[in-house]
C-alpha cells in the first residue's frame, strides 16, 4: 500500500538491487511478458518517462489534438459551479496528475483547500509540477506519490475527516478496458471515502476523421511519443530496438468504440530483452494503447457500476468531450 509524501521530503522510489532501479525492473518484466505473447503488446503506462511526458505535452498543443483544449475550456467555464458544490477546506486529490496544468483551474477557484495530493507514475513530471505549484500557491500543502493509482493507498491521516474532491482529467479512463475502468473507479471511491466527489474527463464518440487526425498528427509528434517506448527501453534496459525499423499506426476500432495505437515492424528483425531474443516479422504489430470513446449514457452506466452517483455532466457546444461530476453516496 502506497503512502503519500510531502513535496519537501519527496524522493525517488527505492532501488531494486545493485545497478537496477525498481521501476526499470518492472518495465523490463512487463516488456518481456508483453512481447512474448501471440499478439505483442506493451503497457501504455510506460509511455511517461521524462521524454515521454515532454512529448505528450507537445501533443496537447497540436491543432489536431482537441482533447486538452476542449476539456480545459469546459473546466474553466464550469469552475465557479464546481466551487459552489465543493465545501471550503476540502482536499483535492488528482489521479495521474502529469503536468498539473488543468489542476490550476481548480486550485485558483476552490475555497481554502486543506491540501492538494498529486499521484502519478512519472517522478519527473511530479517533481516539475509540484515545484511550479509551490511557487504559485505557496500556502497550499502539497503532497505527492509516485505510483500506480489503481492500487490501494492511504491519504494522510490529518485529512481523513475533511471533504475530498478527486480529479481524473484527460480521458485517461479511456485507456482502460471497461471492466478495468470500473475497477479503477471503485478503487478511487475507496481511496476518497464516503461523501467524496470525483471529477472525471471522458472523450466522446465522434467522426472517425477527427479521431484519426488527433491520434496520427501531421507533424509526427504522436509517432515520436509512441516510438519513445522503444527508445526508453534502449536507454534504461540496454535493449537494441532499431527505431527506424518501426512505424506508428493509429486505427479506429468501431466495434469496440476506441482508437488503437500500434508500432509496426517494417522488416524481419529481432531484439534482446533480459537475455531473451524476441523476433518480429515484417508487418507485425505491437499494441501500445487503447483510447476508448463513450456516449454520455454509456459512461454513466460505467460510473454507476463502480458505485458512483451522477451529480452533473458538462460538455462543449460541439459535444467533443465531457466532464462528469460524481458523488460517493456511501
Amino acid at each position: 500500500m502506497s503512502t503519500l509524501k510531502t513535496v519537501s521530503s519527496w524522493q525517488q522510489e527505492p532501488k531494486g538491487g545493485p545497478g537496477c532501479d525498481a521501476t526499470d525492473l518492472g518495465f523490463a518484466r512487463a516488456l518481456l511478458a508483453g512481447l512474448t505473447k501471440e499478439h505483442k503488446s506493451v503497457p501504455s503506462r510506460f509511455f511517461y518517462d521524462k521524454r515521454g511526458s515532454e512529448l505528450f505535452e507537445e501533443i496537447t498543443e497540436l491543432p489536431e489534438y482537441y482533447l486538452t483544449r476542449t476539456e480545459t475550456a469546459i473546466l474553466t467555464e464550469n469552475a465557479e459551479a464546481i466551487r459552489k458544490q465543493t465545501p471550503a477546506g476540502s482536499l483535492l486529490v488528482e489521479f495521474g496528475s502529469g503536468s498539473s496544468t488543468k489542476t490550476e483551474i481548480l486550485l485558483e477557484t476552490l475555497d481554502r483547500l486543506a491540501g492538494y495530493v498529486a499521484i502519478d507514475i512519472s517522478p519527473a513530471a511530479l517533481d516539475e509540477a509540484s515545484q511550479r505549484l509551490r511557487k504559485r500557491f505557496p500556502e497550499l500543502p502539497i503532497y505527492t506519490v509516485v505510483g500506480n493509482f489503481s492500487s490501494p493507498m492511504r491519504l494522510p491521516e490529518q485529512f481523513l475527516s475533511v471533504p475530498k474532491l478527486g480529479f481524473f482529467p484527460g480521458s485517461t479512463i479511456g485507456n482502460l478496458e471497461r471492466d478495468e475502468a470500473v475497477s479503477l473507479l471503485s478503487n478511487m471511491r475507496e481511496i476518497l471515502g464516503p461523501g467524496s466527489r470525483l471529477i472525471v474527463g471522458a472523450d466522446l464518440k465522434k467522426d472517425r476523421e477527427i479521431l484519426q487526425r488527433a491520434y496520427d498528427d501531421s507533424e509526427g509528434v504522436t509517432a515520436q511519443f509512441n516510438l519513445n517506448l522503444l527508445a526508453r527501453a534502449n536507454r534504461e534496459l540496454g535493449t537494441d530496438f532499431d527505431l527506424a525499423s518501426f512505424k506508428h499506426q493509429a486505427a479506429y476500432n468501431e466495434a469496440e468504440g476506441r482508437m488503437e495505437s500500434y508500432l509496426v515492424s517494417t522488416k524481419d528483425q529481432s531484439v534482446r530483452i533480459l537475455g531473451q531474443e524476441i523476433n518480429f516479422s515484417a508487418g507485425e504489430r505491437m499494441h501500445t494503447e487503447n483510447s476508448h470513446k463513450y456516449e454520455i449514457e454509456e459512461f454513466h452506466k460505467l460510473c454507476c457500476s463502480a458505485g458512483w452517483a451522477i451529480q452533473n455532466v458538462c460538455t462543449d457546444d460541439d459535444r467533443l468531450f465531457s466532464v462528469h461530476v460524481l458523488q460517493n453516496t456511501a
